[in-house]
């Protein structure tokens, strides 16, 4: 089993098990193991539970925000920042965008999806509602309920599925007593644990995804030291379907569990807005560019993007453009890619504590980091060197590698603040989808979506930054408990959200027709 506790974070989740409030997450804890695991950047839910669905970042899955400019229609996507963003943005495109586009139309063909995997395999999948639904099965929409009914209206088409899927009220394909109330937040852990012991008590499934959305929902709220109450009501799910599998000790020794968080949260102190810097290029709104919009702004919680128009306008707009986000209230970070040569640029903000700018690239193939390289993250720039990130991937790197908090050691970049940022930046700039510019936030800082909302006051995720990045990855029961990821060249603190699906599809013996990056 697969369950997805959204925006869990590890000290909240050590915390609820050493107050006794998640047991079986205690117990999953104790005879397994407990990693904390890094996000995409930026580090929310559309971009990060694709990885999860996937094994794959952005690069590759194609999915870059939760609000993005789809340069191809140019229109604005929105997958659901908050109801007054999907409000002003249409909700009807809303709602066909999360139920068919994000899956079917911006998804990327050719990358399989866990369920897509498995279904290829003869083996039995079920699934409750999660953004990711891509499977092998076609389902229609039910069309009994006075929510389904209006959203039959917008939605026709059938839905394509794992064998079993559970999707709110939308799709149903066995009858339960369980209601979602249309996935209304504070209830989808319930109607999720309520199905998925369902299709465990009668043997419908072999492999299932369990999504936990709540958690997300009530650190939004009420920030995330709040967490362990909605941890604990996570649990108690789990629990639900361990029961339904004949108990506890009956369940573990059964079945593989695997559980992980899409990203984590942080406390929100202060609403900033990037938004006022840009509005001199012209922005364009949600009717579609006019005749003056030059670009395109794209707001996800504690991150942003901005996109160039017109092509053609790129090489020299985007200095502009740079110079005005990092001068922005609230920016840390701003990501680009240099036009000349193709590099990434991560430059320091207005609200960062360090200055200037790191630039890399990957490093050609052959390209090996000096093993005694030791460099520190001061203000002196450091010349052209190779270094060796924590998941194996080689770099050509310069300028002050202070601006992400990192350091070199025996040839590694490291960083605690923001880790992974290679990476995880390379991954959003050469996403076909992405921004031409990306903008992190400063500690406590939100960035309000296109309905003005913000969380301060609350919990939210999206930056560059560990606090809202570093999840949780849990597993027990794997065939190969010992190396799950089957991939030596990973440092063994090196985890990512890309790992949890290839070791399921690893558990079950299944390969994929796409490559391993």
């Amino acid at each position: 089993m697969f369950a997805v506790v959204d925006g869990c974070d590890p000290a909240q989740l050590r915390r609820a098990i050493a107050e006794g409030r998640a047991p079986v997450l205690a117990r999953a804890v104790a005879e397994g193991e407990l990693h904390e695991s890094v996000a995409a950047f930026p580090s929310v839910t559309p971009v990060c539970a694709t990885a999860l669905a996937t094994g794959v970042r952005q690069d590759r899955h194609r999915i870059p925000s939760i609000n993005w400019w789809d340069r191809t229609r140019e229109r604005y996507v929105e997958y659901g920042s908050s109801f007054r963003a999907s409000r002003r943005l249409g909700i009807a495109r809303q709602l066909a965008d999360v139920t068919y586009h994000l899956n079917g139309r911006h998804l990327a063909p050719e990358v399989e999806t866990v369920y897509e995997s498995l279904d290829d395999a003869g083996i039995r999948t079920g699934g409750t509602t999660f953004l990711i639904t891509r499977g092998r099965h076609r389902h229609r929409l039910a069309r009994d309920r006075m929510a389904t009914k209006f959203s039959a209206t917008l939605l026709r088409a059938p839905m394509m599925g794992p064998k079993e899927l559970f999707f709110a009220d939308l799709v149903a394909t066995r009858e339960t007593a369980c209601r979602s109330r249309f996935g209304h937040p504070g209830l989808r852990d319930q109607h999720a644990g309520c199905v998925s012991a369902h299709l465990v008590e009668n043997d419908l499934v072999d492999f299932l995804l369990l999504s936990l959305p709540d958690n997300d929902t009530h650190s939004h709220a009420h920030g995330p030291d709040a967490q362990v109450e909605s941890i604990e009501a996570a649990d108690r799910e789990i629990a639900r379907v361990a029961e339904a599998a004949g108990g506890l000790d009956r369940f573990f020794a059964e079945w593989a569990l695997v559980v992980a968080s899409d990203h984590s949260h942080t406390f929100v102190e202060r609403r900033a807005d990037p938004r006022p810097a840009f509005e001199p290029f012209g922005i364009t709104g949600p009717s579609g560019p006019k005749r003056r919009d030059r670009i395109a702004y794209c707001p996800a919680s504690r991150a942003a993007m901005v996109y160039v128009l017109d092509p053609a306008e790129r090489p020299r707009l985007l200095p502009e453009l740079v110079a005005a986000g990092r001068a922005a209230d609230g920016v840390e970070l701003a990501v680009w890619r240099d036009p000349a040569d193709g590099s990434g640029v991560i430059g320091a903000g207005v609200d960062s504590d360090a200055e200037g700018e790191l630039r890399f690239r990957p490093a050609p193939d052959g390209a090996e980091p000096d093993a005694s390289s030791t460099l520190d993250g001061g203000p002196v720039a450091v010349p052209e060197t190779v270094v060796r990130d924590q998941r194996g991937g080689t770099w050509i790197v310069s300028g002050r590698l202070g601006v992400v908090g990192a350091a070199v050691s025996a040839g590694v970049l490291k960083s605690a603040s923001h880790p992974d940022p290679l990476g995880r930046c390379w991954s959003a700039l050469t996403c076909v989808n992405s921004g031409d510019l990306l903008l992190s936030a400063a500690a406590g800082a939100e960035f309000p979506d296109w309905g003005g909302v913000d969380h301060v006051g609350g919990g939210s995720h999206g930056s560059l930054r560990a606090d809202d990045a570093v999840g949780i990855l849990i597993h027990h029961g794997l065939h190969d408990q010992e190396d799950p990821r089957g991939r030596p060249e990973l440092a063994p603190d090196a985890w990512s959200i890309e790992d949890a699906t290839p070791m399921i599809r690893r558990h079950f013996g299944v390969g994929t027709t796409t490559s391993t990056p």
